[in-house]
């Protein structure tokens, strides 16, 4: 099943998150943020959407939701629950961002799990807390989130970017490319999956299969994505690096998937 959104639906979620944007070097934009969901009656998966986009953007302007939220804004509940999971997904997304994966997990273990059952997306960033510690129980927590969301391409970034931070799980590599394909069109147009895939075919061997992975995400990606596209081309580099060494060194052992 894929998740897709009416055009006129999508437009008041742009809207929200445009308001937001605008005042994002202020105190107020995830209040701001979080009633304008509220008035539109947001899904989990539509809050995902919007505040996984509006944390990087706030992230980026340097006025981040770690820096005007608090912590009891993921564990504390609120009497409106479409509130609590704006400040939830604001707060836990940032935290991703920074590769914060043992704060995520310590949060989340005091959200109910009666709370995660209503909202996948904040329970694939609780994965994504595990997956990222290369701990293998969180595969569980991937598996349990495949099936409550299956198609909504922001929670399966989540989980990607776990299996791909969690360098030491058990099969991780045939793991990443099963999760790129479940993206929207295997994962081809889209500059950040084909960047783990050429990850993943780096680590395999896979060379050529790397290179045009990771030059077609560099056509791919949107202007002004400067810290993406630099990620890019040292991912770039580094395949260019190992393939070099490959030839180099042609009877060393094969990396292990």
């Amino acid at each position: 099943m894929t998740y897709a959104l009416g055009s006129e639906r999508a437009e008041a979620l742009a809207r929200a998150a445009s308001a937001a944007v605008e005042e994002i070097t202020g105190s107020e934009w995830p209040t701001l943020l979080a009633e304008s969901l509220r008035e539109m009656g947001a899904t989990w998966q539509e809050s995902a959407d919007v505040c996984a986009d509006v944390a990087w953007r706030a992230r980026a302007a340097g006025n981040s939701a770690l820096v005007v939220l608090t912590p009891e804004h993921v564990t504390d509940a609120s009497p409106d629950p479409v509130i609590w999971r704006t400040y939830r997904h604001l707060y836990l997304s940032t935290l991703r961002y920074d590769f914060r994966c043992r704060d995520i997990e310590s949060l989340m273990n005091k959200v109910p799990v009666s709370v995660l059952n209503e909202d996948p997306y904040s329970e694939a960033l609780y994965g994504f807390s595990r997956l990222g510690q290369s701990r293998s129980d969180g595969l569980a927590v991937l598996h349990r989130v495949l099936v409550a969301a299956p198609g909504h391409p922001q929670t399966l970034h989540v989980l990607l970017h776990g299996v791909w931070l969690g360098t030491f799980l058990p099969g991780r590599a045939p793991m990443l490319l099963a999760l790129v394909g479940l993206l929207p069109e295997g994962g081809l147009n889209d500059p950040i999956a084909l960047f783990r895939m050429a990850s993943t075919r780096r680590s395999l061997g896979q060379y050529p299969e790397a290179l045009t992975a990771i030059d077609h995400a560099l056509e791919l990606l949107p202007p002004g994505e400067l810290a993406v596209h630099a990620d890019l081309v040292r991912e770039r580099l580094l395949i260019t690096s190992a393939h070099d060494l490959a030839l180099l060194f042609p009877n060393r052992p094969e990396p292990t998937p």
